[in-house]
């Protein structure tokens, strides 16, 4: 069986070949998620190995957090960050799942996140996921449980509003944009477990913290963790 899925893959790459997300580049064979180059010079964080990085500290007396990392710097002008809009609004699911599993088994190796119970990604409102096909974060979430062993929860929390992207807004305009936008639609079906909230990018923080106290309103003996695929250094060091 595996030497007829071999024969599959390569009849497909002659047809489709696998192309570097980052920079264009033809995918070798079964390749990774990016090619060797895109991967030996990614702007890794590394804060999955550390308990009080700089992701962590960003959520210090604004929500109680257990673990929290960023997977990517994310700069403005670079590849990676096309690579992020393109899985975010040009139909790239794919991606955005490839990564999460690159990210999972970076989590799972730090062995901080061992004891993670259940993945849920940061819903979209019903009407803009229609629009866009998909949820992101979703994906992400997705190939991140895959490599945790653990289980994608997209039913227990809801957006309520169709509320305005974040990404043009001023920073005190992303604190009302998201006020109250959540809830928790099955309280027992998180009750007692560890969740870990996976979204995109990380900017004032204001929708993940948003979302995580609607969780812990409803369920106070949910612990929280948060992995986001990418943040910068600046959103890390500013006042909220």
């Amino acid at each position: 069986m595996s030497i007829f899925s071999d024969i599959l893959h390569d009849v497909a790459s002659l047809f489709m070949p696998r192309i570097c997300p980052i920079c264009g580049e033809e995918l070798p064979g079964k390749g990774g998620v990016v090619c060797t180059l895109c991967e030996l010079t990614a702007p890794l964080t590394e804060m999955w190995n550390e308990v009080d990085n700089p992701m962590t500290q960003r959520f210090w007396g604004l929500l109680p957090i257990w673990r929290a990392s960023a997977f990517l710097w994310y700069v403005e002008g670079s590849p990676w960050r096309r690579a992020i809009h393109r899985f975010k609004y040009e139909g790239a699911w794919h991606t955005a799942y490839m990564l999460g599993r690159w990210y999972g088994r970076y989590l799972r190796q730090s062995e901080l996140y061992d004891d993670v119970d259940v993945v849920v990604p940061v819903p979209l409102h019903w009407w803009r996921q229609i629009r866009r096909g998909y949820n992101q974060s979703e994906y992400l979430a997705r190939g991140i449980a895959e490599e945790l062993g653990v289980k994608v929860d997209v039913r227990s929390l809801k957006r309520n509003r169709y509320n305005r992207s974040q990404t043009t807004r001023q920073r005190s305009e992303r604190w009302e944009n998201v006020e109250g936008i959540f809830s928790v639609k099955r309280p027992a079906a998180l009750e007692g477990k560890h969740i870990l909230l996976v979204d995109d990018v990380f900017t004032s923080g204001a929708t993940i913290m948003s979302l995580g106290q609607t969780i812990l309103n409803a369920v106070p003996d949910a612990r929280l963790s948060v992995a986001v695929l990418a943040t910068s250094r600046k959103s890390l060091h500013r006042e909220p």
